[in-house]
C-alpha cells in the first residue's frame, strides 16, 4: 500500500458533442413556432464526430428540409443552416442571430 500512486491524465478529456441547454431552447422555440404554423411536422437529431445537427422535416421522409448544425471541428463553435441538398444557407458564430436572420419560407405543394 505504500507504493501506490494516484495518476490523473486530464489531457485527453473529450468535449461534449451536443447542443447545450440555451441552444436547444432557441431551436425548440423556433420548431414550436413553425409546427404551430403547420410548416414543420417532424424533427430528428444527427450526431457525428465533427458536428451535431437538428434536422427538420416537412413530412415523414428520408431528407430533412433544413438542418441546423453545430460544427465542432474548429476552435470556435460555428453554427450553420443547410438546405435539403446539404448546401449551407448561412453561417454564424451566434445561434440566436442566425435563427433570427433566416426567412423561413412557407412550403407549397406543386402539382
Amino acid at each position: 500500500m505504500q507504493n501506490l500512486k494516484l495518476v490523473v491524465n486530464n489531457n485527453k478529456i473529450k468535449k461534449e458533442i451536443f447542443f447545450n441547454k440555451i441552444e436547444l431552447k432557441l431551436i425548440l422555440n423556433l420548431y414550436a413556432k413553425m409546427v404551430s404554423n403547420g410548416e414543420w411536422k417532424d424533427y430528428g437529431l444527427s450526431i457525428s464526430k465533427r458536428e451535431i445537427s437538428f434536422n427538420v422535416y416537412h413530412r415523414t421522409s428520408n431528407v430533412p428540409i433544413y438542418r441546423i448544425t453545430k460544427n465542432l471541428t474548429s476552435k470556435n463553435e460555428i453554427y450553420s443552416i443547410k438546405n435539403s441538398n446539404n448546401q449551407i444557407i448561412r453561417n454564424s458564430d451566434n445561434l440566436e442571430n442566425l435563427l433570427n436572420k433566416i426567412v423561413w419560407k412557407k412550403l407549397k405543394l406543386v402539382n
